[in-house]
């Protein structure tokens, strides 16, 4: 019987043993398989969980864009004890909560919800306080810029999930941040090397605050302006208005905020003559003592061109830019012909679509067709429309001894390779082009923008809108495209201003000389100093060519 007894329990303790055998075999086999899956967790736990972001700095260290630890809100409604005191307690922390819809998601089975994205410090101690069952925080990262619409175009803006949206945050997660934070490996923004950009705090501020002043003083619907170096392309400022605030993203996307200096396209007017007045002096059919008739309109079929304000007579290159003749400048392309005129422009990059580091560029509005007309409206800056960044792209070419450069909003990306054509204008053709652009500014329609001690030069442009496949003569987008200095061009300031009104102190007139000129002095007046540019000892002449004095015909 001992026997008997003894290999009962002998084989009751073989059971338990091989009942926990199978239990530890279970266990085994699940820590196995969770092994296996890495680092791999239920898909509510970090769903919509913001990622970590490099500081943005200006040109010289200041703060633009930065992450500061937040904390979000979340609830496991399956366990939630008591649904009406849950929604009860969360409102009074949370008021603009809805009730009714916080408690729907409250009842539901569902095992995770958001309540709240980025609360503040104090909602996340009075959560705390609550100790509300199955709601929880979780730490994030939410962005913060201080300057609050200062270069928000250009910066861009974020989403609750701290992936960018717009300008140059969503141009930082196209270099490979997401797949970082994907990976894990980014999750601390202190080990994410800044990102350091080509804009002047200093600059930016001065810009955007004389063109919102001109907006209001003009009664303008939008405004817009940018600061370009011509010897490197770097951007030292750019604004465009209405702008927004990237702290509030929702209105980053809307569609009156665009950046209207590289997401809009517009008819450029009569700044596309410089361009114009280039190719005829390249074609070597054309010298500053040239003469063109403009004693009448140009017509083709029902089509007039005048010219605004005309001399109607015989003009030299120089009077036909300064007079900014339609004619004369219709007639120069109609000589030269559509096939020149659109070579001329392919070579300056004004046929295809400009890319920058800002996601937002928008493609040239194209003729389609290239007829005698088109040339000669083309000639002076109408029926196509182009970005306003790269019309000053283009003109900085002129300028700068032929280079063609795409621009860049990040300081120091290599000059090199962002040079997409050399020698586009002859080194004769860049000094007469300088040389006009200065006569212009001291004779001419953009004497208005002179600042005392600089070489300023510039050519106007006011083009009248499109309404419903017309033009409308009551609504115009003026421009004005400023070099200083003239005789050695450094930098390009482009001003725009969309349907400014007439002033009594105009005498009516809207015209880009009365308005957008004018704000371009204004920004010069205040940016050249920051700059480092000195004034310089000026003459009595009305021009400059490396310092030294022009008469009007040219000559030195």
């Amino acid at each position: 019987m001992q026997r008997r007894g003894a290999r009962n329990a002998g084989g009751r303790i073989r059971l338990v043993m091989a009942a926990f055998a199978l239990l530890f075999a279970a266990i085994g086999g699940r820590l196995v398989q969770l092994g296996l899956a890495g680092n791999e967790r239920p898909a509510y736990a970090f769903r919509g969980v913001a990622n970590a972001r490099p500081q943005i700095l200006d040109r010289n260290g200041v703060l633009l864009a930065t992450d500061l630890p937040s904390a979000s809100v979340y609830a496991e409604p399956r366990y939630v004890p008591d649904v009406d005191e849950t929604v009860e307690k969360l409102v009074a922390i949370f008021p603009d909560l809805d009730a009714r819809q916080l408690h729907q998601r409250l009842k539901s089975d569902a095992a995770f919800a958001w309540l709240k994205r980025q609360v503040t410090p104090a909602q996340k101690q009075a959560l705390w306080n609550a100790g509300l069952p199955a709601i929880g925080l979780r730490p994030e990262k939410r962005r913060i810029y201080p300057n609050g619409p200062l270069a928000a175009h250009v910066l861009g803006a974020v989403d609750l999930d701290n992936i960018g949206i717009s300008g140059i945050e969503k141009w930082i997660d196209g270099q490979g941040l997401q797949e970082l934070n994907l990976a894990g490996m980014a999750g601390d923004a202190r080990k994410l090397e800044p990102v350091a950009l080509t804009i002047d705090v200093r600059v930016q501020h001065a810009l955007a605050d004389e063109t919102l002043k001109a907006m209001a003083r003009f009664k303008a619907k939008a405004g817009a302006g940018l600061l370009l170096d011509v010897d490197n392309g770097e951007v030292l400022a750019l604004a465009s208005f209405p702008d927004f605030d990237p702290n509030v993203p929702i209105d980053a996307l809307k569609p009156e905020r665009l950046n209207r200096i590289s997401a809009g396209a517009f008819e450029m007017g009569s700044t596309f003559k410089a361009l114009t007045t280039a190719m005829a002096l390249d074609s070597g059919q054309f010298t500053l003592k040239s003469v063109i008739d403009a004693r009448k309109p140009l017509q083709f079929g029902r089509q007039m061109i005048h010219d605004y304000r005309g001399k109607y007579r015989m003009l030299t290159i120089p009077e036909v830019f300064i007079y900014s003749s339609n004619i004369s400048t219709a007639r120069i392309a109609m000589t030269l012909g559509g096939e020149a005129q659109r070579a001329y422009l392919t070579r300056f990059g004004l046929m295809s679509r400009l890319r920058t580091e800002l996601p937002e560029s928008a493609a040239p509005i194209l003729p389609r067709s290239w007829s005698d007309v088109t040339t000669a409206t083309v000639s002076f800056g109408h029926g196509i429309a182009v970005t306003p960044l790269q019309a000053s792209m283009g003109i900085a070419a002129l300028v700068n001894g032929g280079r063609l450069i795409t621009p860049t909003f990040i300081k120091g990306a290599p000059v090199a390779g962002r040079v997409v054509g050399s020698g586009l204008v002859s080194p004769a053709t860049a000094d007469a082009m300088r040389y006009l652009l200065r006569y212009n500014a001291e004779v001419g329609s953009a004497r208005n923008g002179a600042v005392a001690g600089y070489l300023v030069g510039g050519k106007t442009g006011t083009a009248e809108k499109v309404v419903n496949g017309r033009y409308v003569e009551d609504l115009v987008m003026t421009s004005f495209m400023a070099v200083v200095p003239a005789d050695k061009p450094r930098y390009l300031l482009l001003t725009i201003l969309d349907e400014p009104k007439g002033l009594p102190e105009t005498y009516g007139f809207r015209t880009s000389g009365w308005n957008a000129v004018p704000l371009g002095g204004a920004i010069l007046r205040r940016v050249l100093p920051m700059l480092g540019l000195q004034p310089q000892s000026l003459g009595t002449g009305v021009a400059y060519r490396d310092g030294k004095e022009i008469d009007a015909a040219g000559d030195l």
